[in-house]
């Protein structure tokens, strides 16, 4: 699949059930994705599979994500400019 294909269907995997998340996970599509390597693609991956209100508590601070790289990755997420 050509990365162009690749980056609409994950665009629409970023449409979750929550604007805040929604705006979350594009902006790291649309700032870091193309020069992420393919490690963090991975994690990233991971993270569009995981359930929304888990996510909400990951990224709002609520509770801790429990596997590292997810939680160092949900940090830089949550650290990009808006």
């Amino acid at each position: 699949m050509d990365e162009a294909t690749l980056l609409k269907k994950l665009r629409w995997r970023c449409r979750r059930g929550m604007r805040e998340l929604d705006q979350l996970f594009e902006r790291y599509l649309d700032r870091e994705w193309a020069g992420a390597p393919t490690e963090e693609r991975e994690v990233f991956l991971f993270l569009l599979e995981c359930e929304d209100d888990r996510l909400w508590r990951w990224f709002m601070g609520y509770e801790e994500c429990p596997h590292a790289e997810p939680a160092a990755l949900i940090a830089r997420i949550r650290a990009l400019p808006a």
